[in-house]
């Protein structure tokens, strides 16, 4: 291992090499976690642990807030989420979800519109079969934009063509791939025809 692969996560500083792999290992360090979050001024409410069976439920939840460094809210609510997606959605916000707007449409992202965080489920809904990382509040689903003018920016309606929606929302999908451990889009199947998939596997 070279040395600079043991330094400390800074939430605050650019997206490196290493970052995806330490974001995802703060799925066992909760204190760590919460402090990344508070040095890097994300304000957050720490959730109650939910243990629902064997299976679903987290102990590290946390819930975004507004203020702070933080500018992009959510719709229709904040999320409750695992702390290592909270890392990671802050930095998605500031490297990959602010600069893609500004280049592509002149102004900010004013909320991300999303489907949801916990859901105690296997993939796909099946009755059997592996577990989804919904079930640990480990994964979001992003079903899309409102920029500071209002315009709305759907995964469903303006992933495929050649505008500025469809090129936004493939580079904020690509930018993901840098941060979350698993990226999953229109591309991959129709399952997700209208949201992308970000989670903080750890494996």
């Amino acid at each position: 291992m070279r040395p600079h692969e043991h330094s400390r996560l800074d939430l605050r500083q650019p997206i490196g090499i290493f970052t995806r792999g330490k974001l995802a290992g703060l799925g066992g360090d909760f204190a760590e976690c919460r402090a990344l979050l508070r040095g890097a001024d994300v304000r957050h409410d720490v959730l109650p642990a939910v243990r629902q069976s064997e299976q679903c439920g987290y102990d590290n939840g946390v819930r975004l807030a507004a203020g702070g460094a933080r500018r992009i809210g959510f719709a229709p609510t904040r999320p409750g989420v695992s702390c290592p997606v909270a890392a990671a959605l802050a930095m998605w916000e500031w490297n990959v979800v602010e600069p893609a707007a500004l280049r592509h449409f002149g102004m900010r992202v004013a909320r991300i519109e999303h489907l949801g965080s916990y859901s105690c489920r296997r993939l796909y809904g099946r009755a059997s079969g592996g577990w989804s990382e919904h079930a640990a509040a480990n994964a979001i689903d992003v079903a899309g934009f409102r920029l500071a003018d209002g315009t709305a920016i759907s995964v469903l309606d303006d992933w495929k063509g050649e505008g500025a929606r469809a090129a936004f929302l493939r580079e904020v999908r690509g930018g993901g791939c840098r941060l979350f451990s698993t990226v999953l889009s229109p591309d991959y199947n129709d399952a997700h025809r209208d949201h992308l998939h970000l989670d903080m596997a750890r494996w």
